[in-house]
């Protein structure tokens, strides 16, 4: 349970510096739900499953619907897909 637990915060630092470092909106905000799910998890394995319900539902679900509606009322989640299929078609 311990190499468990030493491998789920490894990749909690690795989405912490990896949502720091993207320069992209939309993949940050993914890389955020993916940082809250394992989070949700390191509650679950420390026998807190109310916080880890809470974390689930609160960080991964509404934040990032939050998130994604504030970039479409900004125009951003389109220009942000736009730059996704231009990227692909370069490759």
């Amino acid at each position: 349970m311990q190499y468990l637990m030493a491998v789920l915060f490894v990749l909690m630092a690795v989405c912490a510096i990896a949502v720091s470092a993207s320069r992209r909106l939309l993949p940050a905000i993914i890389i955020f739900m993916s940082y809250s799910l394992i989070m949700s998890l390191v509650w679950l394995l420390l026998r807190a499953p109310d916080l880890a319900i809470t974390e689930a539902a609160v960080g991964a679900g509404i934040t990032s619907v939050l998130f994604f509606i504030t970039l479409r009322r900004l125009g951003l989640l389109k220009q942000s897909l736009k730059e996704e299929e231009e990227g692909r078609e370069d490759e």
